[in-house]
């Protein structure tokens, strides 16, 4: 199987993290995803994605001092590897792990996620447990000296034949529950050993044959990050999606950080292969973390990370709490001119950047559009303009333009696109 067909176009889904953090159960999975089918799946929307902790008893109940409470019980079988917490997942009792759930997700056209943390239980290196297809026990593979430093769950997977028999009797059982899409944590970047930020290289490379081996195809997401640029080589070789930044919140500063690290990664953006924005953190957020709320995001600032990652062309996570999502949020997420724009046929690139503006340009190979995006950095209105010999210089000094989310048509005046935007805002235009 070629990984690369997996994802022709960047993955558009929702994440249950942003709103539930360990908390979510089958029946919230279950509303959400019958709100992204009736709403949402027309325009591209497909990945039902389930975050960290779905295999721990009584996540989040000790939120006040743990997110992620230390070596609590978790729901493991006699091969080391984790099943859901039937407590909150009724239908993974018997063994059945997500097959029935995943069975649903189907049912309504989408596709289904699982995060995963890299490595092996600890609590089961610790009980000795058996290792599929191997005569070794899950102690023999466990590297005890690799952990992460914010999870506590999980030992890292020796680089050896039976660590590679673990991952191919994981992916056996994800691809028998009917797992579309995984999402690896602590493996991206494994920031807690500074000097060596990509000591999990060969627990991807394990991850990648063990996707191969399993007759299904299922996408492979990797975070944290930030991904090290001098290894994108890497990255694209085994994985469909990483992350350029760490968790990605509704914070200004961090939207602003963006359109450097976009900058940095905009050539590797290729067919099955995409740099990571991280989240979008929209509509209501936060109900799992203690404080149930809104996007602290403007209006401007929302379309502005909309229109940043799709002319960059990142996958599209939705952090939101989608039964509670209003009519604005729902318009955001379903412009089609501004998703037509998330295609590895469109080239991106960022023309122009300072600390008040920045200027992002993208050119699709097949259909021949030209999209033009202007974006105001600075934190009061301004004029951001683009001359049309910097774009190409073969373009007419008069050019007709569509701005994406208003639908207003112009034409460019004096050979530049300008526009005055609010502070934190962008226009997006397609040349017509």
């Amino acid at each position: 199987m070629n990984k690369n067909n997996f994802a022709a176009l960047p993955p558009m889904g929702w994440n249950s993290y942003d709103y539930y953090d360990t908390t979510v159960n089958e029946e919230q999975v279950k509303a959400n995803a019958d709100y992204m089918a009736a709403n949402m799946k027309e325009y591209g929307w497909e990945y039902i994605v389930i975050d960290i902790e779905w295999y721990s008893h009584k996540p989040g109940s000790m939120r006040d001092k743990f997110q992620y409470i230390p070596f609590a019980g978790v729901e493991i079988d006699e091969y080391a590897r984790l099943q859901p917490d039937p407590e909150r997942f009724p239908s993974s009792a018997g063994g059945t792990g997500f097959k029935h759930l995943a069975d649903y997700i189907h049912s309504l056209g989408l596709k289904f996620g699982i995060h995963i943390m890299r490595g092996i239980p600890r609590t089961a290196a610790h009980a000795h447990s058996k290792v599929l297809g191997t005569d070794l026990t899950a102690d023999m593979v466990a590297n005890p000296s690799s952990i992460c430093g914010w999870n506590p769950d999980m030992y890292g997977v020796r680089n050896i034949e039976a660590g590679q028999a673990y991952y191919d009797s994981l992916l056996e059982l994800y691809a028998s529950w009917g797992v579309d899409f995984i999402k690896c944590d602590d493996i991206c970047n494994t920031n807690m050993y500074v000097t060596n930020q990509y000591s999990a290289r060969h627990e991807i490379e394990m991850l990648s044959k063990a996707i191969e081996r399993c007759g299904r195809q299922v996408v492979l997401s990797l975070s944290p990050g930030p991904a090290l640029i001098d290894k994108a080589w890497h990255y694209e070789k085994h994985a469909n999606m990483w992350r350029i930044t760490d968790d990605f919140w509704d914070n200004w500063d961090l939207l602003k950080d963006m359109f450097h690290r976009c900058e940095l990664w905009e050539n590797q953006v290729s067919k099955g292969c995409y740099p990571d924005c991280d989240m979008l953190p929209l509509g209501w957020l936060g109900k799992g973390f203690g404080k149930e709320r809104r996007t602290d995001f403007t209006k401007e600032e929302q379309r502005t990370m909309m229109t940043l990652w799709c002319i960059f062309g990142s996958p599209l996570m939705l952090g939101a709490e989608m039964t509670k999502m209003d009519d604005w949020t729902l318009s955001l997420l379903t412009n089609k001119d501004i998703l037509s724009m998330l295609t590895p046929d469109c080239r991106p690139h960022q023309l122009a950047h300072d600390e008040m503006k920045a200027v992002w340009t993208a050119y699709n190979d097949r259909t021949k559009e030209r999209f033009i995006a202007l974006f105001n950095l600075a934190d009061e209105e301004m004029e951001v303009s683009v001359a049309l010999k910097d774009i190409d210089e073969t373009l007419p000094t008069g050019v007709s333009l569509l701005e994406l989310w208003t639908q207003i048509r112009t034409k460019s005046s004096d050979g530049k696109i300008s526009s005055i935007l609010p502070a934190h805002g962008s226009s997006v235009y397609r040349l017509e």
